[in-house]
């Protein structure tokens, strides 16, 4: 990786959107050689896809917080068995296994604070 591969992530984080033609016109670099240089960064896994960032407000999602879990019993099936439990709650945006004590970052985003999920959990806790 070098200095224009750099120039090319940097721009890309900056405009997911951005067209290969704007691309080389903002790196200084002509169409063909920048577009094969994306592609290799594609092929190569250094790029991994291109997102949407939402602004969870202006879907109604007012209220966010980060959980932090401590499992009572560390055994491997207790460990599946929650991660399981994890990805139906739609709530749960993004959670980190942490290594440690808090086992569970939970990055939680909801409509409001009286949102049903909170209320489970607040009482299982």
């Amino acid at each position: 990786m070098d200095e224009i591969d750099r120039k090319i992530l940097a721009e890309l984080q900056q405009d997911g959107r951005l067209t290969v033609t704007e691309l080389s016109e903002r790196i200084g670099l002509s169409l063909s050689p920048c577009q094969r240089r994306l592609r290799a960064l594609e092929k190569a896994r250094v790029i991994s896809g291109y997102r949407a960032l939402i602004d969870p407000a202006t879907i109604g999602l007012n209220f966010s917080a980060i959980v932090f879990a401590t499992l009572r019993e560390g055994s491997s099936q207790n460990i599946e068995s929650f991660e399981r439990a994890l990805s139906d709650i739609p709530e749960i945006t993004r959670a980190e296994r942490l290594f440690g004590d808090p086992d569970y970052m939970l990055h939680v985003v909801t409509n409001d604070t009286k949102n049903k999920f909170l209320a489970e959990w607040s009482e299982a806790l």
